[in-house]
């Protein structure tokens, strides 16, 4: 996803350096061309032969150092840089880069860098506090740089506080979102559904079905990585929320259809892959049912069709997608799917297909229009989500 893209990753003096080698890591892995530089307070916690490893490239420190191909390295690096990421960030850092000071080989590098830039402070609670810096880091940010908050908790120095720096996964969930997409959803407005919903037999019992949310899930934090304004709407279930989307949690079928269709007519698209419970108990009891008075039957009263609802009542412009999933004839139920529900796509996928359906990491889908169907290979459900955005954008 980074391939080509080149990442510079800033480390300063601070006990969380060691943090920055697994983001270094990541980043290789994704085909990203990382060239890290540290300060000299940064050679106290970590060495840079580690992230010499990790990434493949000279670590750069010394501002005039002359082992290297000639050429001004600062200034060159700037110019090649798509995204420039310090963290851990220091209290010093953050007052030099506030003020213009260009000092050493990662503040003359990031003066002279016109790119993206993200930065992470990590320090005593009392620093982070502190109005002078909390003032510098104003100041970055009116200048266009984003400042990512750090976490609370037990810090280094025994302290508790805020100050710590933020997790690694959300590090490089902000890179991602910053330098491995086009953005080409920017100013687009995308809800999406998720999950399994609950239908309450008596307050101790529900009917629900094996969804996890993992494919929904993925789809809301493939948006969000391309710029759009990402609202999710989600029934029960044991995933964190993507960063950088608005989350609504529901339990039931109504109460999905209410969420959706509340904010339905402001979005330019919707996909659903919520796995919404067809039926529900018409007669839910208020107490638990013991064995001795159990009924021989619950009687049962179908749900909202949350997809047909929104294919008849669409704004001009406005792209519907649904999810189908089957047990068998899977193209011959999902074909006529797109006409039935006023939608523009299926994304139809197979319980008997190995490596789909509930519970997994990957998928196979086929996306069906009126006109065409495409099937897609196995792959994980992130590029099943990115598959379904690029086709939603070609159609």
């Amino acid at each position: 996803m980074l391939k080509n893209k080149c990442i510079v990753i800033g480390v300063t003096g601070s006990i969380a350096a060691y943090k920055a080698a697994d983001v270094v890591s990541f980043l290789k892995k994704q085909g990203a061309d990382v060239t890290v530089i540290m300060t000299k307070n940064a050679l106290n916690f970590i060495n840079p032969i580690t992230f010499e490893t990790l990434s493949g490239n000279k670590c750069l420190i010394d501002t005039f150092d002359r082992n290297f191909e000639f050429s001004v390295e600062h200034v060159s690096l700037a110019k090649r840089a798509d995204l420039f990421v310090v963290a851990p960030a220091s209290a010093d850092f953050i007052a030099k880069a506030a003020n213009g000071i260009a000092d050493d080989m990662l503040t003359t590098t990031f003066l002279a860098s016109t790119c993206k830039k993200l930065i992470f402070p990590a320090m005593n609670t009392r620093m982070y506090e502190n109005p002078i810096t909390q003032d510098n880091m104003k100041k970055l940010e009116h200048y266009g740089i984003e400042i990512v908050e750090p976490a609370s908790g037990y810090l280094a120095c025994g302290d508790t506080g805020k100050g710590k720096l933020a997790p690694v996964e959300e590090i490089e969930e902000y890179i991602m979102m910053n330098a491995a997409f086009d953005h080409d959803l920017t100013g687009k407005r995308v809800l999406v559904s998720a999950g399994p919903t609950q239908e309450d037999i008596d307050p101790v019992r529900f009917i629900t079905n094996h969804s996890t949310g993992k494919m929904g899930y993925a789809v809301a934090k493939n948006a969000a990585r391309r710029g759009a304004d990402v609202t999710l709407v989600s029934g029960p279930v044991s995933i964190e929320p993507p960063m950088g989307v608005r989350t609504v949690q529901v339990r039931s079928a109504q109460q999905m259809f209410d969420e959706i269709t509340d904010r339905s007519e402001e979005q330019d698209i919707i996909i659903m892959t919520a796995a919404v419970a067809d039926m529900r108990p018409l007669n839910a009891a208020s107490e638990k049912i013991h064995k001795v008075t159990m009924p021989d039957s619950i009687k049962l009263g179908t749900n909202p069709d949350i997809l047909s609802y929104l294919g008849a009542h669409r704004r001009d412009g406005q792209v519907i997608v649904g999810f189908s999933i089957e047990t068998e004839n899977l193209i011959e139920n999902s074909r006529v799917k797109p006409a039935k529900k006023h939608c523009d796509m299926i994304v139809a996928n197979s319980l008997r297909e190995k490596g789909a359906g509930f519970g997994t990491d990957t998928n196979v889908v086929t996306l069906i229009t009126k006109d065409k169907a495409e099937e897609l290979p196995i792959m994980s459900k992130d590029e099943v989500a990115e598959r379904i955005f690029t086709f939603i954008r070609d159609m």
